[in-house]
């Protein structure tokens, strides 16, 4: 209460508010459409093509102390832009022969990567997250002698993959892997996984997209 018995309002109160409200949908207004910029320039909305391609590769995985050979089909999806640049989904289903009576094992990988591509050359390069039941070897701390058996988790790491096209739609790719698996496993308490594979490699193309 002021003299007299008059109250004083904040006439300016709701203005200012607005004034507020104002000013940050104009700032994220123009961040938004600073980000949009910055994602047309690299990726233009007229794409060259939308890639998809396969094939089988052989290899190895070394988790452990004992590498084990891997036949694995792959598949492979990815959106280029104009000028080269693009993203691309992997899936590499990884079968591991039987070399014990631990069996067969089984490694799925899955990733999402940035690269740049060409008419005859694939680069990517990206995170990925593995799915895996396999039989491992390795040596605890504190273990006397190696232990085996089969191990089963998540694990995440990254993937690198290039594929060259020699003859129309038909090439090689050669992908490199390394991913950290074992957990809390006693065969493999947190160890580092690494898988390198090549093969042939068939790819189809939408033009125009």
């Amino acid at each position: 209460m002021g003299a007299g018995g008059l109250t004083h309002r904040p006439f300016f109160a709701s203005g200012q508010k607005a004034a507020v409200r104002l000013r940050t949908g104009t700032l994220g207004r123009r961040g938004a459409a600073f980000v949009c910029a910055i994602v047309l320039l690299v990726f233009p909305m007229s794409a060259e093509a939308l890639e998809v391609s396969g094939g089988v590769s052989l290899g190895g995985i070394l988790a452990g102390i004992s590498p084990r050979l891997a036949v694995s089909p792959h598949a492979n999806v990815s959106w280029r832009a104009e000028n080269g640049w693009g993203f691309a989904a992997h899936d590499i289903l990884s079968i591991l022969p039987a070399t014990s009576r631990d069996g067969v094992g089984v490694h799925n990988q899955t990733s999402v990567t940035f690269g740049y591509g060409t008419e005859k050359l694939d680069f990517n390069i990206g995170p990925s997250l593995s799915v895996y039941s396999m039989p491992a070897c390795g040596i605890p701390p504190g273990a006397p002698r190696p232990l085996c058996g089969r191990v089963v988790g998540v694990a995440p790491g990254g993937h690198a993959q290039a594929d060259v096209y020699f003859a129309g739609p038909l090439g090689v790719s050669v992908s490199a892997n390394v991913e950290w698996v074992g957990g809390n496993s006693a065969v493999l308490p947190g160890s580092v996984a690494a898988m390198v594979l090549a093969g042939p490699v068939v790819r189809w193309r939408s033009q125009g997209m």
